[in-house]
């Protein structure tokens, strides 16, 4: 997957978290297609690849559990780096088997600021007219 647009649409399918990523699943109804991301806040560049790389390492391990008609994102999370490899390949392998393709109605979406609290305000005295 390259276009945010197909980034996107996988987002509003399903999550499934685990230690080293979080597997985000929707129908296509196309082959599988597997995109990668790994968000600033969870490290270097350096760190950024080298989640990608072992995540890139773990699909093409597990890809025969892939479902036809899915389109797959992985966020890639800091305990892939010291995750055992063959435990990564196992919780992609149980999530690529068995996806979640909707989202959880429990898991609620925060949409738009936050909303803030009242505050009391001091009644406000009339300046003297006169």
């Amino acid at each position: 997957m390259k276009k945010r647009s197909e980034f996107l649409a996988t987002a509003k399918g399903g999550r499934s978290p685990r230690r080293g990523f979080v597997l985000q699943a929707a129908e296509s109804g196309r082959e599988p297609h597997v995109g990668y991301t790994v968000t600033k806040k969870t490290g270097n560049a350096v760190e950024r690849n080298r989640i990608k790389r072992r995540l890139r390492a773990a699909i093409r391990a597990a890809s025969e559990n892939a479902r036809a008609g899915t389109d797959y994102v992985l966020i890639g999370r800091r305990g892939a780096l010291s995750q055992e490899f063959t435990s990564l390949v196992n919780d992609l392998a149980d999530c690529l088997a068995k996806p979640r393709l909707t989202p959880d109605p429990s898991h609620r979406h925060r949409r738009g600021p936050r909303p803030r609290p009242n505050k009391a305000k001091s009644p406000t005295v009339p300046k003297n007219q006169g």
